[in-house]
């Protein structure tokens, strides 16, 4: 999945103000992987049941990313996902 460019340069993080970087497919398929296996948690420790269709890193961070489902990204602080050994 990829996010237009557009709209990615004007996006950022809502906790830092950094800006955000796509992740790449094969990060995701590893993030999707783990989800299904139940082994993801997001910012609130929430277990993560639903596949994303897509990521933002944080630049210069992959260790969270900013879910994207249904072509929308989900930029809530709690709903990021922690990728403790998953990628």
């Amino acid at each position: 999945m990829t996010i237009d460019k557009d709209l990615l340069s004007i996006l950022a993080c809502p906790e830092t103000k950094k800006d955000l970087e796509a992740a790449d497919q094969d990060v995701i398929d590893r993030i999707n992987a783990a989800i299904a296996a139940g082994k993801v948690r997001n910012r609130a420790q929430e277990k993560v049941t639903e596949p994303i269709d897509g990521g933002l890193f944080r630049v210069g961070d992959r260790g969270s990313v900013y879910p994207i489902r249904e072509n929308i990204p989900v930029l809530l602080v709690e709903e990021l996902i922690l990728l403790d050994g998953i990628i």
